[in-house]
């Protein structure tokens, strides 16, 4: 009896409906996966649309989430938006899209329209924002094919969704290419992570991409991007080599000059 007794509390935390929500929440990060171009969605002016309407002119941020939602979802709209605006150099009305798509297959459309509406005036100045950050709802078919393809678990909690907090980056074929989790996201770790996606293709300095593709790696247990020290120390050892040839020239060339006897006339 006591070691019954004893065994209860174990019992009842197995039986944690909370831990059984948990456990069917989460990613599995699918790297190099094509999303299914294919799918029919609508977007919120009530046009038919399919994923690869918004791929093939520079790498996707996709985010799932849902419309009603009453806290975690309207935070990361806010959260990306904020994160994008302080990131230098790129512009999501030029260089890249953010594609976000429903888990609710009961979404109502005018609910998506006013969600729509409500993040885009976050990103003043984008010219045709639907094109640039479009609100996707479709059917459950849809949304399951699209979700496992990229490894994305949620369920449903009575009117509800628990699920996770990711922004999926897809390359401009679709490929996914990198997960950055949570709600808020380095303006950092989002410009490493399209220029990767983009292979280096965005924004004006290809150059000053591969620098910084150069120089910093993904860390898969922080789940941030890093300084790579080997490589930083070899650009800078670089560098140093290219100053003190450029030192040793510029003394020799004056050390001849002055060497040189001076020509008749002079």
């Amino acid at each position: 009896m006591f070691a019954f007794l004893l065994m209860l509390p174990c019992v009842a935390l197995a039986a944690d409906p909370q831990d059984a929500i948990l456990q069917q929440v989460g990613v599995d990060e699918n790297l190099g996966a094509t999303i299914p171009r294919d799918l029919p969605f609508t977007d919120a002016s009530g046009k038919p649309a399919r994923l690869a309407d918004y791929l093939g002119d520079g790498p996707v941020l996709l985010t799932l989430n849902y419309y009603t939602c009453p806290m975690l979802c309207p935070l990361t709209f806010r959260s990306l938006a904020a994160t994008m605006k302080q990131m230098k150099g790129f512009s999501l009305a030029r260089d890249y899209r953010v594609v976000t798509v429903s888990i609710d297959p009961d979404e109502i459309p005018e609910i998506a329209r006013a969600k729509a509406n409500e993040t885009h005036a976050l990103m003043p100045g984008v010219g045709e924002p639907d094109a640039r950050w479009p609100f996707l709802y479709g059917g459950a078919g849809s949304i399951r094919r699209l979700t496992e393809s990229v490894g994305y678990r949620y369920t449903k909690v009575g009117s509800e969704f628990a699920h996770p907090a990711v922004t999926i980056v897809l390359s401009p074929g679709g490929t996914v290419s990198r997960y950055l989790h949570g709600v808020e996201i380095d303006p950092r770790d989002l410009k490493l992570a399209l220029i990767e996606a983009s292979k280096g293709r965005i924004g004006a300095s290809s150059a000053g991409n591969a620098l910084l593709m150069y120089c910093f790696r993904y860390d898969p247990v922080g789940k941030k991007y890093m300084l790579y020290a080997r490589n930083v120390m070899k650009a800078a050892g670089a560098v140093t080599l290219i100053l003190l040839a450029g030192l040793l020239a510029f003394l020799w060339w004056r050390n001849r000059r002055t060497a040189d006897p001076p020509r008749k006339g002079e």
